[in-house]
């Protein structure tokens, strides 16, 4: 019964904010301002899921100017977890498939968001181009999922290196974000307990070349791998699991 019951909440609010968010991004079609007021929204679904969403930010986060956010890509609940996390002026990057899913493509392309093409090499090089260019001039910040793909409660998968040329190339930090394991919660199961997603300090960009991509890679990586293990120990010393 729980479970039908969250589907249908979970329809109506998809179906409603889709909607009710075209309608207000046609106001300033591509207004980076819409990614960060819609995701606080959608994170706000975390309830319905029986979830305590806590969302923590290191020091200097918080400050002025540009910047590469790299997160780890779990399921679909990301939609409604590490949305919760999403700083002002940030767009994100998507698979350009995205716009031609009913509702959600659309609304993620009035947004203002970026979709690049993964399937053609050449035609995703020129955009990690795009995306310096949209953060120099723009003075937009970037959301990237460097895993590429879900990792479905597989752990933290390796990193393609766009996010990091991307930030190297428009001379900005990359801020890792790291979104507790989310792949045991379940919809017929009244509390799923407590997710955390925790914004980690920035890191310095600053002097580093293409040659320093895979270095640059491995810091943030090792980083988000050893706070991974670190939320979920945490989050199971406070679930009693």
């Amino acid at each position: 019964m729980i479970f039908l019951l969250r589907i249908v909440a979970i329809a109506i609010f998809a179906v409603f904010m889709f909607v009710f968010g075209c309608g207000y991004c046609l106001f300033s079609p591509r207004n980076p301002k819409h990614v960060y007021t819609l995701g606080r929204l959608f994170s706000k679904m975390t309830r319905i899921l029986g979830v305590k969403l806590e969302v923590r930010h290191a020091a200097g986060v918080n400050d002025s100017g540009a910047k590469v956010y790299v997160a780890n890509h779990q399921n679909n609940y990301d939609l409604f977890t590490v949305s919760g996390a999403i700083m002002p002026k940030t767009v994100t990057v998507g698979k350009k498939s995205l716009v031609w899913m009913p509702l959600f493509g659309q609304f993620y392309w009035l947004t203002g968001n970026i979709l690049i093409d993964r399937a053609n090499r050449s035609k995703a090089a020129g955009t990690i181009g795009q995306i310096v260019s949209k953060i120099k001039e723009q003075k937009v910040s970037v959301w990237m999922f460097p895993e590429g793909t879900r990792s479905r409660g597989r752990g933290l998968l390796p990193f393609k290196t766009g996010a990091f040329h991307a930030a190297i190339g428009a001379e900005v930090p990359v801020v890792p974000i790291v979104c507790s394991s989310t792949d045991k919660i379940k919809l017929n199961r009244w509390n799923n307990g407590v997710v955390i997603v925790e914004i980690m300090p920035p890191v310095s960009t600053e002097g580093l070349t293409r040659e320093d991509v895979r270095e640059l890679l491995k810091t943030c990586r090792d980083m988000m791998k050893e706070k991974l293990i670190e939320l979920d120990a945490e989050v199971a010393t406070r679930t009693g699991k």
